[in-house]
């Protein structure tokens, strides 16, 4: 596969423009809402592309791709919205509109199996066994060709994974359901933020 992968300073440059569905992926020097901070935002048409944004850490200044996450019109594919939207929420003061994430949809879906993770996806919905193993590499800094080729892959397949576990929810009659609980996602992103870690419906 040829992949057209273009890494962008600060911002998307205005003449970049996107379709009504893109995918989206971010990477953090680390998980900890607290201590951690955003790096980069990676964004694809679905069409082998992707943008890679490598954000100004010290003011966060980046209109076009705030834009583009507050658009209403635009769906916006996530693997694991959660802890995305979290980062994007905090440094980028945005609450992105229109949402879904293949991580809730593969829970909801692929109840035959236990394994919900980006790599068990494309494996399974594309043939490919992909390399997570700089997953956890420092993405502050300066990028190689193999983190850039790296965060490609994390965007390139969502829209076909999207369409595969759309249509198991579909055929399993559990599309309602999934369409249910996808709302609640900036709610749980509201939660982590105010440190409810916990599942708030527990006894």
């Amino acid at each position: 596969m040829n992949l057209d992968i273009k890494l962008h300073k600060k911002d998307l440059p205005d003449e970049i423009k996107f379709s009504d569905k893109i995918a989206i992926d971010c990477e953090f020097t680390g998980l900890n809402i607290e201590r951690d901070r955003l790096c980069l935002i990676q964004v694809s048409s679905g069409n082998d592309d992707a943008h890679i944004i490598q954000l100004d850490s010290d003011s966060y200044d980046a209109p076009n791709i705030k834009k583009i996450l507050k658009d209403s019109s635009i769906n916006k594919l996530f693997h694991f919205a959660r802890a995305d939207l979290l980062f994007i929420k905090k440094f980028l003061g945005v609450e992105v509109q229109n949402i879904n994430c293949t991580k809730i949809m593969s829970k909801i879906a692929r109840s035959y199996s236990d394994k919900h993770g980006l790599k068990e996806l494309i494996k399974e919905f594309i043939g490919v066994d992909i390399n997570k193993q700089l997953q956890t590499s420092y993405f502050g800094a300066e990028l190689t060709d193999k983190q850039l080729k790296y965060c490609a892959q994390d965007v390139i397949y969502l829209h076909k994974i999207y369409n595969s576990l759309n249509n198991i929810l579909i055929r399993e009659k559990r599309i309602n359901l999934y369409e249910k609980t996808i709302k609640f996602i900036n709610t749980r992103v509201e939660l982590d933020l105010a440190s409810y870690k916990e599942d708030v419906w527990s006894h």
